[in-house]
């Protein structure tokens, strides 16, 4: 049965924007963070079988691949009706119902809905070197490609984990048959892949843009991002903090006929972006500062990509301020209480798994063009949120200033 009626009477009485309950996902691997607000009795909320929570996803329209333990909607989004009542709905039957009222006629006509979501990474120990699937790839096994970005934002990183750096491709004098060779030896031992690859130290306040096929291993700071409609991945290091990775998670997003196929494998990287020597200069995201005075800050963190883009917005104690954007947005506060909209916004003390919240948004074109007015209530605390959007927005920066600084 369709809830067309209760959709358009929650979107009319937002005016134009919907409050999303929070979406905690767990992971069978890694250890848990502990930065995402969320009480610590809840963090094996799904069962030790599940692992803990270790991400928080916003605007999502897809679900999780997460093994078959994972309920059929994990990960995705769901619009709270009022704070008075359970009563929900997901925010891709919104968009499959409401279409281009919600998501503006371009991304209904090119991608037929919401096309990118965001997310909280949270893990205390380093992620594993691991490459996203380019489309090529990804279209041989059912699914999309996954260019990512990430953001370190100051509010959420009271600490910085077991590793505070991030790896990135390959040292550019890495030859091909080194890589593979670690590949075919990833039952035999630890392979030390990242020992071929580059670190760079996390800078809180910037980002980075990660495009499909270029290999990576995630620092152990909380992260902002937001990436394509996607969930794939390949694998390359086997030992992590002490835990062993199997080889299925090498090979999992292969065609059956090539789990074996070393070439193929090493074919999932874009061998020249990984090596290329210009790298931080190429994909390295300081913010980059739109609007900065006395009522509020506004910079774009996620830009110069055809997929996604994303903002922060700082609004100073006791201000009121209009912002208009050019398309829909997700939006979660990070920092601070005021109002959105009709709206109370503010950023969690202490979230339980299941439970409403008042941080997460979803701004429709029509509300985001015609203009959304945020009050910071706090005489002392800016009020600060992150804004996701899809590849449409028209102000989004297309290259990285030269002089963009941090």
């Amino acid at each position: 049965m369709s809830n067309r009626l209760l959709i358009e009477q929650t979107l009319e009485s937002g005016e134009g924007i919907f409050r999303l309950n929070p979406v905690f996902v767990p992971r069978p691997f890694g250890k848990a963070g502990r930065r995402l607000k969320l009480h610590p009795d809840d963090y094996y909320a799904l069962g030790l079988e599940r692992g803990s929570i270790k991400e928080r996803w916003f605007s999502s329209t897809i679900t999780a691949q997460n093994g078959p333990l994972a309920a059929p909607d994990e990960g995705m989004s769901y619009v709270a009706v009022s704070y008075d009542s359970d009563k929900k709905f997901t925010l891709k039957e919104a968009i499959d119902t409401l279409g281009s009222g919600i998501v503006g006629e371009e991304l209904m006509q090119k991608y037929g809905g919401w096309p990118m979501y965001s997310k909280f990474f949270d893990f205390n120990n380093p992620l594993f070197h691991h490459v996203h699937l380019m489309f090529e790839h990804a279209k041989k096994v059912g699914k999309l490609g996954k260019p990512e970005s990430y953001y370190f934002p100051k509010q959420l990183n009271n600490h910085g984990g077991e590793f505070n750096a991030t790896y990135f491709g390959f040292d550019p004098d890495t030859k091909p048959e080194a890589v593979k060779q670690r590949l075919r030896d990833y039952n035999k031992g630890d392979t030390r892949v990242t020992e071929l690859s580059r670190a760079y130290r996390v800078e809180l306040g910037t980002g980075w843009y990660t495009p499909p096929g270029v290999i990576h291993a995630p620092a152990s700071v909380l992260t902002y991002e937001p990436q394509w409609n996607s969930d794939v991945n390949s694998v390359h290091e086997n030992v992590v903090s002490g835990e062993i990775y199997p080889r299925e998670f090498l090979v999992a997003e292969c065609p059956p006929d090539k789990k074996n196929d070393i070439d193929y494998i090493f074919g999932l990287l874009d061998w020249e972006k990984n090596i290329d020597p210009n790298y931080k200069k190429h994909y390295f995201r300081p913010p980059v500062t739109v609007v900065s005075g006395k009522t509020h800050t506004e910079k774009w963190v996620s830009y110069a990509n055809e997929y996604f883009g994303a903002k922060e917005l700082s609004v100073e104690p006791g201000q009121e301020v209009t912002i208009r954007d050019g398309a829909a947005y997700g939006l979660i506060c990070i920092q601070g209480r005021g109002t959105l909209g009709r709206f109370i916004c503010e950023a969690p003390t202490l979230l339980r798994f299941g439970a409403q919240s008042t941080d997460e948004f979803f701004v429709s074109c029509p509300a985001a063009k015609r203009g959304v007015t945020i009050t910071n209530q706090s005489p002392v605390e800016p009020l600060v949120m992150l804004k996701h959007f899809g590849p449409n927005h028209p102000d989004m920066p297309k290259t990285v200033p030269v002089d963009a600084v941090s």
